[in-house]
């Protein structure tokens, strides 16, 4: 299988020394060291195959799958909040790309609804 098939998104930690990948498949997210050794596995998450994931400055993750966006450790092995869900997410319609703005502390979300929403985080 080719890899571009099993990871569907990736990002790196702010120090370099993690890298997240997103495996649509199998529905869960890697946290893997700089040698490819696997450091954490998150499995409850992607509802949809086209999830996004982003590492603030602080090195969370935010992951946005459609349904919602969550946020997750900067481990990549626990959940810390569910931050958008419902009717926000609805009128994203599928796929979402998901930032966060340190200089506003706002996470923007955009979907394939052409629309982007801005989150105000306290």
């Amino acid at each position: 299988m080719l890899l571009c098939f099993v990871v569907c998104k990736c990002a790196v930690s702010p120090t370099g020394d993690k890298l997240y990948n997103i495996n649509r498949y199998q529905h869960k997210l890697l946290t893997l060291a700089r040698d490819g050794t696997v450091l954490a596995t998150y499995r409850d998450l992607l509802h949809f195959p086209s999830a996004n994931i982003h590492v603030t400055p602080a090195g969370q993750l935010l992951v946005g799958d459609g349904s919602c966006i969550i946020q997750l450790h900067s481990e990549g092995n626990m959940k810390l909040a569910t931050l958008v869900t419902g009717k926000e997410m609805y009128i994203m319609r599928g796929s979402v790309s998901v930032c966060y703005n340190s200089t506003t502390s706002s996470i923007l979300v955009a979907g394939q609804s052409n629309s982007i929403l801005v989150f105000k985080v306290q």
